[in-house]
């Protein structure tokens, strides 16, 4: 088994997608010895302060009007979490256990904000979510978390996600992302950048 580390936010529109074009692209490979290890990156401290559910929205109307619209479905901006801070530490216990279950819990965390509009800030749902799991943790330690963090910025982590392979360092592989003079996203699928991405991730 190899794996794959990727600093991101649970909270962060663009990683959903990221991952979930990278889960499909090992699937069609069956290449399920390359696993994920999303490393946190919570962009509530990288950027000193929450992220704005309303300004999220827009960048999921965004995404899914331009090139996602399979994904964002259950999306609800008043279910939008407060701090990602507790979701993070569960993911980081999670991967204390094994990869396979760090991974599954990840994926699932996102799944249930975007697809099934779940606030994942609730306590109740992270324990549920860990019951589910076996997995132990304790979701006012952020201790895990503050570490990635550090890791990250010591990497020199762009942003969120932020992929490392063997071959090098990927900021947000499988999307062109600029901000117009309107102020909305151009987004457009990197073809090219996520090819080179992924003969890295799966060389």
């Amino acid at each position: 088994m190899s794996a794959i580390e990727v600093f991101a936010d649970i909270s962060c529109p663009f990683t959903h997608v990221g991952l979930r074009r990278f889960v499909e692209r090992r699937k069609e490979l069956g290449r399920d010895d390359v696993q994920l290890v999303v490393r946190a990156w919570p962009l509530e401290i990288v950027n000193g302060q929450p992220l704005d559910p309303d300004f999220i929205a827009e960048e999921v109307d965004d995404i899914r009007g331009q090139v996602a619209p399979d994904l964002f479905e259950g999306f609800a901006p008043s279910a939008f979490p407060g701090t990602s801070l507790p979701a993070l530490a569960l993911a980081a216990a999670a991967y204390e256990r094994d990869v396979a279950t760090g991974e599954r819990i990840s994926l699932t965390l996102r799944d249930l904000l975007f697809e099934q509009g779940v606030d994942i800030a609730e306590i109740d749902v992270l324990q549920g979510l860990a019951a589910d799991r076996g997995v132990d943790f304790d979701p006012m330690d952020t201790r895990a978390v503050l570490a990635d963090h550090a890791e990250g910025v010591e990497r020199g982590v762009i942003g969120s996600p932020h992929f490392f392979t063997p071959g090098g360092g990927f900021f947000c592989p499988a999307l062109d992302v600029r901000r117009g003079p309107d102020g909305h996203l151009q987004i457009r699928a990197d073809l090219a950048g996520f090819e080179q991405f992924e003969a890295s991730a799966f060389a």
